[in-house]
Parts: structure tokens; sequence; C-alpha cells
């Protein structure tokens, strides 16, 4: 594919899919994020709450759309993705920040509730959002990019 933004988007869809994200609704992320108390996007969470996080989450699109999903394997599949993109160093923590914005970034839902949604993780109650905030934002959303391989072509060296 010539052009970067198209060979990205398709990277993504085929990750999205091969994770079975595609099936997962922004809501039902959210929900699943509040029930494992995850508001606060500079807390760090390990491997294991990771895993549970995403266990439940399998479990629950199960459930919700009546399908057959291989959960052990798909959690493998997710936390392994999760894990190179933003735990490059493997020390087993990442940031909620950086869950929520793997599991978003790949949910199925339009692109502006998802930017919406991801705003609202980094701003504050009077829905403002301070420098340091977005910088963590973007810079959280740049490393789905530079895993994929294509990072040059959003900015980033």
């Amino acid at each position: 594919i010539k052009f970067s933004a198209y060979r990205t988007a398709m990277k993504l869809r085929r990750v999205q899919k091969a994770l079975r994200l595609d099936l997962l609704s922004i809501n039902s992320a959210s929900d699943i994020f509040s029930q494992y108390k995850l508001q606060q996007s500079d807390q760090t969470i390990e491997v294991l709450e990771i895993i549970q996080c995403l266990t439940a989450m399998y479990d629950h699109l199960e459930h919700e759309r009546g399908i057959i999903v291989n959960v052990p394997l798909s959690v493998d599949m997710c936390l392994n993705w999760l894990l190179n993109v933003y735990d490059t160093s493997r020390n087993g923590k990442i940031r909620a920040l950086s869950f929520k914005t793997g599991i978003i970034a790949l949910c199925n839902s339009e692109v502006e509730e998802k930017y919406q949604y991801l705003y609202k993780q980094v701003s504050s109650s009077t829905n403002l959002c301070d420098q340091r905030h977005l910088s963590l934002l973007l810079h959280e959303a740049i490393q789905i990019p530079r895993q994929l391989g294509e990072v040059a072509a959003f900015g980033g060296s």
C-alpha cells in the first residue's frame, strides 16, 4: 500500500480483528474499566490486573454478542500486543491510560467518540486539559503506529 495512512489503517484493522476488539463497544469497555477502578489515568497496573480486566472484557463480549470467543487465546494475544506497544522494556506494568488508549483505539466505535472518551480521561472536571496531560495522551497514542513501524508518517522519529 503506497500511502502510509492507509497502510497504517490496514495494519490496525488486522490487529483489531485478530484481537476480536472489532466486536467490543466503547460503552462495554468503559464499564469494564469502571468495574476494575481504572479511573486515574496516572495509575500503573500490573500484568495480573491487565489479565483480569481483559478476561472480564472477553467474557462480557462473549455473553453480550452471543458468540464463542477463545478467551485465554484472546487475552494472551491482547496482553502481548499491549505490552509490545506500552511496555517495551517488559517491566510488567503499564499506565492505566496506556491500557485504555490501546483498547479504545481498537474497539468498535466512531473515531470522534474515541477521541472524546480519551480526552475525558486526561481532562479535569471542568473539561479542560493542561499541557502535561495532553502531552501524555499524545505520547500514548503515537506508540501504536510506532509499534506498527509507521511512526515517521505521524510526526514521530
